[in-house]
């Protein structure tokens, strides 16, 4: 096991999961990475994310996470939340 790494289920939904090209998988991150390099690496996969970013929230185990400087643990998963439209 990488010493260095921590493993983080992310759940992608709607048009995420399609630019994603999967809604659920593990991405393995440098331990202390934050939400933020969370959002990096997965912007390293698909740059059209981008355009997401202002409307998507993250939930990290279950919780709104306010703040991208949060640091992610090995085993959390993070859900990424996009907006949700209706009337």
């Amino acid at each position: 096991m990488d010493t260095e790494t921590i493993g983080v289920r992310v759940r992608a939904f709607a048009r995420l999961r399609e630019l994603l090209d999967s809604g659920d998988f593990e991405l393995r991150l440098p331990r202390g990475a934050t939400l933020a390099d969370l959002w990096e690496a997965l912007r390293a996969r698909n740059r059209a994310i981008d355009a997401l970013a202002a409307s998507t929230r993250m939930a990290r185990n279950g919780r709104v996470a306010p703040l991208p400087s949060a640091v992610l643990a090995d085993g959390d998963e993070v859900a990424l939340l996009p907006p949700v439209g209706g009337g």
